[in-house]
């Protein structure tokens, strides 16, 4: 099998200060802020819309679910659909069009045909991450590739982080509606401004299979996909990734409805704020990679799940503050479980890298769809300490397949 990460025998790099390099650094910024307002924008409003349309929470959490689910399959089949063509202009119409699916769901009549334009939503952003990541390897010269990459990756952190605490705002001041419609205009905005930002640089052309076939067909990348669903290796990671995401989205989508319960009674700005825990994110992914390469993979992967189990465990304390405390454990743990468990996938994928990738990223928004609306029947039926049994449960099997990673002792 030939990796499909293979460099062109001979191409021409962007390099790090011109100024197609800042051009193209700020518009996959704004790419990354598009994508995930977007995606995220309804979360702190799931309490808004299950009262709005008379639903149970499990069935409000469905506006997210069926947008990171269709997302999920969508950034699939992307990054190998997108080998040989405009990424440009595949990225323009992908953030346009889902905007556009933000506006109509929020003039939606009924609850199907919100549901019906977030999962339209889903397969459009789909084609923004896995093809953003793959444009900046084939565009920009690799000793300043990871600036890039990294701006790339904090304008996801900081619009899945504004897109929440804007809509609380908003929805707060003007309704749910008002809110959702705003958040779709400037993601439509941003559609503009990165298709005005990104220079028309050349387009890697896709490195043809053994044989000499001009674009690698669905055989090649069957086998690709087969061939690490093989590597035993890899599978702990994938099953890592449904599970911490899976934790982590339905902590965030049912905290808000004990939030604004007594002895709390919070509005719907306050929620939104919850949302801040992101910034601990935002710190430490580049300081888990950091940490992970002084003392291994495998250790700062355990401490993640571990920091993620005792943020958990704080969450059952009724003072607000010791809430707040374990909901920013929480975050900072599974963020450095993320950031170190998806850079072992590049690490250990023999070839086809972006295979591996995609396949880490469907178990990732397959794990925020599925358990993200699981958990609504552990907060209907127990609360929030139903809601924490689920999570640790969910952690102890995470921290089941992490062990092993550690004792082998693979980097």
């Amino acid at each position: 099998m030939q990796a499909l990460d293979s460099p062109p025998a001979a191409r021409t790099w962007v390099h790090a200060g011109t100024p197609a390099y800042r051009r193209i650094s700020l518009a996959l910024f704004l790419a990354g802020f598009a994508t995930f307002s977007l995606l995220y924008c309804v979360q702190p409003v799931l309490p808004e819309l299950a009262a709005h349309f008379a639903l149970s929470p499990a069935g409000s959490s469905l506006a997210l679910s069926v947008s990171t689910g269709s997302l999920a399959v969508a950034i699939f089949a992307a990054g190998a659909l997108s080998q040989g063509r405009d990424k440009r202009r595949l990225m323009f119409a992908s953030m346009a069009l889902a905007a556009l699916c933000n506006l109509l769901a929020a003039l939606a009549p009924a609850w199907g045909a919100l549901l019906a334009a977030r999962a339209l939503e889903g397969v459009l952003l789909g084609g923004v991450p896995a093809v953003a990541m793959a444009y900046l390897s084939e565009e920009i010269h690799p000793r300043g590739l990871g600036f890039a990459m990294g701006l790339y990756i904090g304008g996801t952190a900081f619009g899945g982080m504004a897109g929440r605490i804007g809509m609380s705002m908003l929805a707060d001041a003007w309704g749910w509606r008002v809110a959702l419609a705003t958040v779709g205009g400037l993601g439509l905005a941003a559609a503009v401004g990165f298709v005005l930002l990104l220079p028309r640089v050349g387009t890697a052309p896709a490195p043809a299979p053994v044989g000499g076939a001009a674009r690698p067909g669905l055989a090649f990348h069957l086998a690709a996909w087969r061939g690490h669903l093989g590597t035993p290796a890899l599978v702990p990671l994938f099953a890592l990734a449904f599970l911490l995401m899976g934790v982590f989205v339905s902590l965030f989508n049912y905290v808000g409805f004990r939030l604004a319960l007594p002895p709390y009674g919070l509005s719907q700005t306050q929620i939104g704020l919850v949302f801040s825990a992101y910034l601990f994110g935002i710190v430490a992914s580049p300081a888990a990679g950091a940490l992970a390469d002084r003392r291994g993979r495998g250790p700062v992967l355990v401490g993640g799940v571990l920091l993620m189990a005792a943020g958990v465990l704080l969450t059952l304390a009724a003072p607000l503050a010791v809430l707040m405390v374990g909901i920013a454990a929480l975050t900072f743990g599974f963020f450095v479980a993320h950031a170190v468990a998806s850079g072992w996938v590049g690490a250990l994928a023999q070839g086809a890298k972006g295979h591996a990738s995609s396949l880490y990223l469907l178990a990732y928004y397959v794990g925020s769809s599925v358990l993200g609306s699981v958990g609504g029947w552990f907060w209907e039926h127990g609360r929030w300490p139903g809601m924490a049994v689920f999570s640790l449960a969910l952690l102890g099997v995470a921290l089941a397949l992490a062990l092993p990673l550690r004792r082998a002792g693979r980097i």
